[in-house]
């Protein structure tokens, strides 16, 4: 997310570093290429310019305090101009006293509109919501199949009629239904098409009058960009939508929908869709989002991750371990799973000031996590509780079992004996002394795999660079 929008906006604000005075000359430059960097990223061209005269106004004549440098003035000012392009937002679902509370979702095809509405069914039921999905998407074949799949993943009814053409019928008919099944909630799937066209506008907006839903929601592909903005006018126009929800997110690195939506539809975005699962999507908050664009982490958003993912008791019992330096590979592998549960590793890592920018394009593939689970399987529960017990005949044992090469063995032994080390010095120390030692964790490659990398295809072991160099040396 961001990632080119990130990196642009780094090198312009460092470069205002050791100015004692951030001059008019100074900021319109830096400005100028914010601009820049904002129309590369799909920015709507209005909000670009807006947004970057709003800046420099603000920054003009500001004088750097005594403890300040002059990029963190401008970090500043940035940020808040961020903040104020995507929000205020309430990501809150204003749920009605006398249910059911209906959502009406609508959108093209192919934006993930039907996974949206399953994804948005899971988010209530995480408040002790009783949602029910209703099928009213009997345009596209194969729609109402894939609802009733995704509602039995979730154990939500989904409402069908598979008679009707009419999808008003079929909305209003479920709303009775929802009453009497005592469902709080009802998230109406409608019809999407390939491009905005009138029978589609006329039917979405006839289902809205029917039904008075509560919240009407656009979901919006966020790789379209511009495109993305130009439908949310569009749909605005008819229905006076009450949010936005982006998918794919993950997968724009550009960032102009999240960027422009608020400002040229006057309408927030409510949520994120982060990925395929059907725990991917998040709310949207603007002030995490700007932090993240100017690559300052997003702690708070991490640590709801961790709430969700990990288990308390089993976790405080993990750090007591750690603090002891007696952490075995079977905890490893239970905080392992629960990273992953997180989302993708460089994902996580990103969200953690100065780690994110750290890591800067590192590969963090997931296979390499499935083959440390793989040779930690392969191991006795002895082994895994005290890996030094392995020598080169049980070595040759492990490195069978799990299908891979020795060297890979000693490699995660001799990588995790050194991150145990490690993780009990970090147990007295602070926060800066922690993201330290993260980034000491992540060039020794317990982050990136932690095993020595392998050439695809093949179980032949590849030395490291570093490695082979050594061996040149000697």
């Amino acid at each position: 997310m961001f990632d080119a929008l990130t990196n642009k906006l780094g090198s312009v604000l460092t470069s205002l570093r050791g100015r004692g005075r951030i001059s008019a000359d100074n900021v319109r430059e830096a400005m100028r290429e914010i601009r820049t960097a904002l129309l590369e990223a799909d920015v709507n061209v209005e909000v670009a310019r807006k947004f970057c005269d709003d800046c420099t106004q603000k920054a003009l004549g500001m004088e750097v305090i005594n403890t300040l440098r002059p990029e963190q003035v401008m970090v500043k000012v940035v940020y808040d101009e961020l903040v104020g392009l995507m929000g205020p937002i309430d990501v809150h679902i204003p749920f009605v006293s006398k249910p059911p509370t209906v959502i009406l979702m609508a959108g093209l095809q192919g934006s993930g509109k039907t996974t949206t509405c399953a994804k948005l069914a899971r988010y209530c039921m995480q408040r002790g919501k009783k949602p029910m999905l209703v099928a009213a998407d009997l345009k596209r074949p194969a729609a109402i199949d894939q609802l009733e799949v995704l509602g039995t993943q979730l154990e939500v009814p989904v409402y069908v009629e598979r008679d009707h053409q009419n999808p008003v019928k079929v909305c209003r008919n479920a709303i009775n239904d929802a009453r009497k099944r005592d469902r709080d909630v009802v998230i109406l799937d409608t019809a999407g098409r390939l491009a905005i066209d009138e029978e589609m506008m006329a039917e979405v907006a006839q289902i809205a009058q029917t039904t008075s839903p509560h919240q009407i929601y656009l979901v919006l592909d966020a790789m379209t960009g511009q495109d993305a903005v130009n439908t949310a006018k569009a749909f605005d126009q008819r229905l006076e939508l009450d949010g936005a929800i982006l998918t794919k997110f993950d997968s724009d690195t550009r960032g102009g929908a999240a960027l422009s939506v608020k400002s040229v539809t006057g309408k927030p975005i409510k949520f994120i869709g982060v990925g395929e699962k059907l725990d991917a999507l998040e709310e949207f908050h603007a002030e995490r989002i700007a932090s993240r664009i100017l690559g300052m982490g997003d702690v708070v958003s991490l640590v709801e991750k961790a709430q969700q993912s990990f288990d308390a008791e089993a976790t405080a019992k993990t750090q007591e371990k750690m603090a002891k330096g007696t952490m075995g590979l079977d905890d490893f592998l239970t905080q392992l799973d629960g990273m992953r549960k997180m989302g993708p590793m460089k994902s996580i890592l990103k969200m953690i000031p100065g780690v994110g920018a750290a890591m800067g394009n590192v590969d963090l593939p997931e296979e390499d996590l499935d083959r440390i689970k793989g040779i930690v399987h392969s191991m006795t529960p002895q082994e895994r509780k005290n890996p030094d017990v392995i020598d080169a005949s049980r070595r040759r044992r492990i490195a069978k079992g799990a299908g891979v090469e020795g060297p890979e063995v000693s490699g995660l032994v001799k990588q995790f004996t050194q991150m145990r080390g490690l993780m009990k010095q970090m147990a007295g120390m602070g926060m800066g002394g922690r993201l330290r030692m993260t980034q000491q964790l992540a060039n020794m490659g317990m982050l990136d795999g932690g095993i020595p990398k392998m050439k695809k295809g093949t179980t032949k072991y590849q030395p490291r660079k570093t490695e082979r160099k050594k061996r040149r040396r000697r």
